[in-house]
């Protein structure tokens, strides 16, 4: 299963998403192909010093990580794309129309996975299957009443209680994403 984490600029949200991710995930992360790309990405540069102290301090391993730019084979590859904003899931959903029902924004999938009732999820088998059951019932759990608490500010160029306080959400919705597909394996 391929996971894919959008933002802007792919050096601070998207890969401290995907880093924290695969954190999360431990031993199960193998059986997940995680990556990310940016919106507006410069192919090639290192994450954001202070995105990837956040990404050590919850575990995750930024070392590695090169930005690269949001295509239409990348979007349209994920089996789940996990973006920052809405508006990344706007573009994501422009580039690769299809990626419609597997793309959501990180806080809007934990938001629906939580809403859900354990009925909702049963006879789930695969991480595939856990996308589209969450995809076909996102409607019947109720958004959050201003729209923009499903997005995630954009810490860059900002203050370290910024990047430490959005570090802390994204940790927080993925905690239960992550759970949620390690009990498939």
């Amino acid at each position: 299963m391929r996971i894919l984490f959008v933002c802007s600029g792919n050096i601070c949200r998207s890969p401290l998403g995907a880093q924290v991710l695969e954190a999360r995930l431990g031993s199960d992360a193998s059986a997940f192909v995680v990556e990310s790309a940016g919106t507006i990405a410069d192919d090639g540069a290192a994450m954001d010093d202070t995105a990837a102290a956040q990404s050590s301090r919850l575990g995750g391993d930024p070392a590695a990580h090169r930005s690269r730019y949001l295509t239409e084979q990348t979007a349209a590859s994920a089996d789940l794309v996990l973006t920052a904003e809405r508006s990344h899931r706007a573009a994501v959903v422009s580039l690769a129309p299809r990626a419609a029902k597997r793309a959501f924004t990180i806080k809007q999938f934990a938001r629906v996975l939580d809403g859900l009732e354990p009925g909702d999820l049963a006879g789930i088998e695969t991480a595939q299957d856990l996308v589209e059951r969450v995809a076909r019932l996102r409607g019947t759990v109720p958004p959050p009443a201003d729209p923009a608490d499903d997005d995630v500010d954009d810490p860059y160029r900002r203050s370290e209680s910024t990047h430490v306080r959005v570090a802390d959400e994204i940790d927080a919705a993925l905690t239960p994403i992550a759970d949620a597909l390690r009990a498939l394996r």
